[in-house]
C-alpha cells in the first residue's frame, strides 16, 4: 500500500496499522466528515486503531497541530505501535517531514490517501497512466535530500563528485517520466476524442452520471444498462469510464457514461490527470447528478458543482437523481419540475429498481423532443418505402390516396433519419421538402 508507482516503491499486500487525525477549525468536528475520513482510510487497507481529533483556527506552519497536540499524537503512536499516521488534510512538504521526524513513523495527507486508493482501483492502461501522473506530479513536490553525501561537487583529485546532486537526479528522472505519460495520454485523448467525434456525426448524444463517490453510479448504471460495471458500497469503487448504448423507449439512442466519483478536497493533481476522462462529461448532452439521499445531501452536492466547475461542465444541462431512497422512512418514488414543465429531480432506488422507470421516462422525454416529425408521399408500387419507413422510424399515420398510394407521417429521432439519409438518400430528400415530390 501506500506507493508512488511501482517504479519508486513496491507496495506490500498486507493493511498498515493507522491513526487518524482530523482538526476542526471551529467546534466539534463532523461525525459524517470523521466516518468518511475513516471509510477512506479502510478503503486503502488501513487498519484503523484509533482517531485523534483536535480544534485549531489557523495550522501551525511546522506540524499543522500545535506542538502539544503533536507530542499527544507522537504518546499516542507509540502506545499503539502505529505505522502509519493518516492526517484528513492537505500537508505541506515540509510539514510532512516534520511530524514523520517527531513521530518516527510514516505520515500521509488526505491527498496522499485519495491517490493510494485511486492506485489500487485503477484496472485499464489509461486510468494507471492517469493515477501514476497524478502521484509523481505528487511526489515531485516531496522530494527529500537523503543524499546528503551526493548534495554537493566536489573538488580536487579524488575528491570530484557527480556532476549533478542525486536530488537534481531525481528530479530530472521524475520530470522524464512524467513527459513520458502526458505523451501517452495524449495518444488515449485522441482515441476518445475519434470516439466522441463519430458519437457527434451519428447524433447520439451522451448522458454522463456524475455524483459524489458511492452515490450508488454504478449500480444504477449497471440498471439501466444491463452491464455487469464492478459495483460496492465503499469509497471509489470504480475508477475506469465505461460506456454502453442505451435505447429509450421513443427510440432514441444514448450513449450512458459511468465516470469517477467526486469527494470533498479531491487532490488537484487528480483532477488535472483525469481531464482527459471527464472530457465525456463536459461535452454530454446531459448530466445525471447522482445524489444519496440518505446522505450528506448539500454538502456532497455542492462539492460535485466545485469540480463539475474546474473541468468546465458547469452549465450542461442536468437531472438530479437522489438515489437510494429505500433508506429513507418516507422514500416515494417521484418526480419534480420547474415552472416549465422540465424534470429537474428524481427519487428512486438503483438497490431495487423503485423509480428508474420514471428516470426513463425523464430521458425519453428529454431526447423526444428533438425527434423530427416528416411526411412523403408514396405511389402504390413503393411498398418496400413503407416497409423500411417502419423499420426507420415510427409512423404515426397514413392516409390512402385517390391513385392507391397513401401519405404517410413519420416521427424520427435525429439518429434514426440520418441513418435513412445513408441507406435512401433520394427517400431522405423527398421527406425533408414533400410538396416538390408529389
Amino acid at each position: 500500500m501506500l506507493a508512488v508507482g511501482a517504479e519508486v516503491f513496491e507496495r506490500p499486500r498486507t493493511g498498515e496499522h493507522a491513526l487518524l487525525v482530523h482538526v476542526s477549525r471551529r467546534g466539534a468536528p463532523d461525525p459524517e466528515e470523521l466516518q468518511e475520513f475513516r471509510d477512506l482510510a479502510i478503503s486503502a487497507g488501513a487498519r484503523v486503531l484509533d482517531l485523534v481529533t483536535a480544534t485549531r483556527a489557523v495550522p501551525d506552519p511546522r506540524y499543522f497541530v500545535g506542538r502539544g497536540k503533536a507530542e499527544e499524537i507522537r504518546d499516542r503512536v507509540a502506545a499503539l505501535g502505529a505505522e502509519l499516521v493518516l492526517f484528513d488534510h492537505a500537508l505541506t512538504p515540509s510539514q510532512e517531514r516534520n511530524l514523520e521526524g517527531l513521530l518516527q513513523c510514516r505520515v500521509l495527507d488526505r491527498n496522499g490517501l485519495i491517490l493510494d486508493i485511486f492506485a489500487q482501483r485503477a484496472r485499464s492502461f489509461e486510468g494507471k497512466l492517469q493515477v501514476e501522473l497524478a502521484q509523481l506530479r505528487h511526489l515531485s513536490t516531496r522530494l527529500v535530500r537523503g543524499w546528503t553525501h551526493l548534495e554537493r561537487q566536489k573538488g580536487g583529485i579524488g575528491l570530484r563528485g557527480p556532476g549533478e546532486t542525486q536530488l537534481e537526479t531525481d528530479r530530472r528522472l521524475l520530470a522524464r517520466r512524467i513527459d513520458q505519460i502526458r505523451r501517452r495520454l495524449a495518444r488515449v485523448d485522441g482515441q476518445r476524442h475519434q470516439g466522441r467525434r463519430a458519437r457527434r456525426r451519428a447524433e447520439v448524444p451522451t448522458v454522463s452520471l456524475v455524483g459524489y463517490t458511492n452515490a450508488g453510479k454504478s449500480t444504477l448504471f449497471n440498471r439501466l444498462t444491463q452491464a455487469h460495471v464492478y459495483a460496492k458500497d465503499q469509497l471509489f469503487a470504480t475508477l475506469d469510464p465505461t460506456l454502453r448504448r442505451l435505447t429509450l423507449p421513443g427510440g432514441e439512442t444514448v450513449v450512458l457514461a459511468d465516470t469517477v466519483g467526486f469527494i470533498s478536497k479531491l487532490p488537484h493533481e487528480l483532477v488535472a490527470a483525469f481531464r482527459s476522462t471527464l472530457q465525456e462529461t463536459v461535452e454530454a448532452a446531459l448530466l445525471l447528478h447522482v445524489v444519496d439521499a440518505a446522505g450528506r445531501r448539500r454538502e456532497q452536492a455542492a462539492e460535485v458543482e466545485k469540480v463539475l466547475a474546474q473541468i468546465g461542465a458547469q452549465d450542461v444541462p442536468r437531472i438530479e437523481v437522489f438515489n437510494k431512497i429505500d433508506r429513507l422512512s418516507d422514500g416515494e418514488p417521484r418526480v419534480e419540475r420547474n415552472e416549465r414543465g422540465e424534470v429537474t429531480r428524481i427519487w428512486c432506488s438503483a438497490a431495487t429498481g423503485a423509480g428508474l422507470e420514471l428516470l426513463i421516462q425523464a430521458l425519453d422525454e428529454r431526447f423526444r423532443r428533438r425527434h423530427l416529425l416528416k411526411r412523403v408521399r408514396l405511389g402504390a408500387e413503393e411498398g418496400r418505402f413503407l416497409a423500411l419507413l417502419h423499420a426507420r422510424g415510427k409512423v404515426v399515420s397514413s392516409h390512402p390516396m385517390r391513385d392507391g398510394g397513401c401519405l404517410v407521417e413519420v416521427d424520427f429521432s435525429p439518429t434514426q433519419f440520418a441513418r435513412l439519409e445513408k441507406q435512401e438518400p433520394e427517400l431522405a430528400a423527398r421527406m425533408k421538402d414533400p410538396d416538390r415530390f408529389p
